[in-house]
């Protein structure tokens, strides 16, 4: 499994790239798709809302299950992957890169303060 030093994390295990623009990336970890399985569909229905930190913005499904989706930082959900929603299987190949999920707009003073280090998720899932 990997996990790349620039990206932040939760340990609900989605990860966060902030962007110079003021928006951010998210998409689930290598770890969370490695636990789901197969992920066969991706629900966000929460274009164009503004959600606090730590709420649903959505789910993925895998053969065996649905996982909730929480949102790392507070901001509107600007737009889906549109590439993750027709070939879900990509959040299972291309987690960091091609199987994103969401880009959110960052409300003022959003805290990205609690959010994971590298080391520091690895070290919150034991790997």
């Amino acid at each position: 499994m990997t996990f790349p030093d620039e990206l932040q994390y939760t340990p609900d295990h989605e990860w966060i790239r902030l962007e110079a623009d003021g928006t951010a990336i998210v998409g689930i970890t290598d770890f969370a798709q490695h636990e789901l399985g197969d992920i066969v569909y991706v629900d966000i229905n929460t274009i164009g809302q503004t959600l606090a930190k730590g709420e649903i913005f959505g789910s993925v499904e895998a053969v065996k299950t649905v996982s909730d989706l929480f949102l790392p930082i507070a901001g509107e959900i600007l737009e889906m992957n549109d590439e993750a929603e027709k070939s879900p299987e990509l959040v299972n190949t291309d987690p960091y890169g091609r199987g994103w999920i969401v880009r959110v707009k960052l409300t003022d003073g959003t805290d990205t303060d609690d959010l994971l280090s590298a080391s520091a998720y690895q070290e919150l899932i034991g790997q």
